[in-house]
């Protein structure tokens, strides 16, 4: 089958991980790049013989390509993803999708108006493992799942970064990697039906949140708890744990394994996560459904739904959602 034509549309840190997952595709080529900063842009273009350009405009002028993969902040999401869309060009677009609700709908109605797919840019439900526990899941080894746990925790300095510019951004790290959790709990048990989202402090002294402790309540009665943050290095070997009625998985960074109650003995199923192999397969599936051959692992409505989550999410956090408890011996002293 004839590789699909790819265009890449800002170059910072995560289009590095789409440059190796290019490299290794059999599928996809890259033959264009934009980016504001032109030596960017030239810089990453030229390993695959691709044109570079400074803006995507010229690029959609210059340049015939089947997709294209929005890699800029989230602020310039709508605008661009609708610019191509409106173009008959199909849209790959990174997490977060947008600031609001009401961005996600314009761009999902933008194309399915121009018939083209789009869809928002996850990995984890690509990473192989992820893939794996989910089969396991729906086959009822673990029993009724019963708690969920997922963990993003590393010391990262985003003080200077447009992470940590919440008109850039639209938040912190609940906006961030909460994208993920939020998308890997709807993967594995469905539609969310509440949040709480609680903000555990400030090492960085940043404008948005940092460190945040989330909990989700799934429409099948399954709470999720996700704990987030760029603020403390917790070094956890698990970024997925489930607890079912008959055992316990992990999904680890660096094997995944699973224990039934009625077995002393952990059992390795995974190697952990493959980041380079889990954009391969997230741009791969993204050309098999615009062939027609896939349908896609991520639709819009899961896209939509993340952002409706989030939102929620943030409300939650904004109002400081605590029932204060009052005890015995504080009504005494009154």
């Amino acid at each position: 089958m004839k590789k699909l034509k790819f265009a890449l549309i800002g170059t910072g840190g995560i289009a590095q991980t789409y440059a190796q997952a290019f490299q290794t595709s059999n599928c996809c080529e890259l033959v264009a790049v934009a980016d504001v900063r032109r030596e960017s842009a030239d810089a990453f273009a030229e390993p695959f013989g691709a044109k570079s350009y400074d803006n995507y405009k010229t690029l959609a002028e210059n340049e015939t390509v089947d997709a294209v993969i929005i890699s800029t902040p989230p602020n310039t999401h709508p605008e661009i993803a609708m610019y191509f869309m409106q173009k008959g060009v199909n849209v790959l677009c990174e997490k977060p999708l947008c600031l609001s609700v009401a961005e996600a709908r314009e761009m999902i109605e933008c194309a399915e108006k121009s018939n083209v797919k789009f869809t928002m840019a996850t990995k984890f439900r690509y990473v192989e493992d992820v893939i794996k526990a989910k089969s396991m899941i729906a086959s009822g080894v673990l029993g009724d799942i019963v708690q969920f746990e997922n963990a993003f925790t590393a010391k990262v300095d985003m003080s200077k970064r447009w992470n940590s510019d919440s008109k850039i951004s639209g938040g912190g790290v609940l906006m961030d990697n909460g994208t993920h959790s939020v998308d890997i709990i709807r993967y594995f048990l469905g539609a969310i039906a509440e949040v709480l989202a609680v903000e555990a402090g400030n090492t960085q002294d940043l404008h948005v949140d940092e460190n945040v402790k989330l909990l989700a309540k799934t429409k099948n009665n399954v709470t999720a708890s996700v704990d987030l943050t760029w603020g403390i290095n917790k070094e956890l070997p698990n970024f997925i744990s489930i607890y079912g009625t008959n055992g316990t998985l992990h999904i680890g960074w660096g094997a995944s394994k699973y224990k039934l109650n009625s077995n002393p003995d952990w059992i390795q199923f995974g190697k952990g996560y493959d980041k380079v192999q889990a954009f391969r397969s997230k741009i791969e599936n993204f050309a098999n459904a615009i062939h027609g051959t896939e349908e896609l692992l991520t639709k819009p409505e899961d896209a939509l739904a993340s952002v409706e989550v989030i939102e929620a999410a943030y409300k939650s956090l904004n109002q400081n959602l605590w029932q204060k408890v009052i005890e015995k011996s504080d009504t005494a002293k009154k």
